[in-house]
């Protein structure tokens, strides 16, 4: 499987609010795993392209992390602006 038990610590551990691996809930480290699972996805989809319920999928990823994203401007501009450079997000 693309996404193993230690690329899950590693994301958590780079981009969680905390910066520890057990940080798994902050929005931070939510955000960084769902644009892990998008980048994957937009790659499947460039080889099939008529797979239409991952692309259902990733339209819902995207949502749940704009959302996310949303919420962390509302409420904590610094850490909204940290995490889209360190993942190079544009909004």
């Amino acid at each position: 499987m693309y996404l193993t038990a230690a690329t899950k610590k590693d994301l958590f551990s780079k981009h969680g609010f905390a910066k520890k691996k057990t940080d798994t809930g902050s929005p931070e480290s939510q955000i960084a795993l769902f644009t892990h699972r998008i980048n994957h996805l937009t790659g499947h989809l460039k080889d099939h392209k008529k797979d239409f319920s991952t692309q259902q999928g990733l339209l819902k990823l995207v949502g749940k992390r704009k959302r996310l994203l949303n919420y962390l401007q509302r409420n904590n501009i610094e850490r909204y602006r940290a995490i889209l450079a360190e993942l190079d997000l544009r909004k």
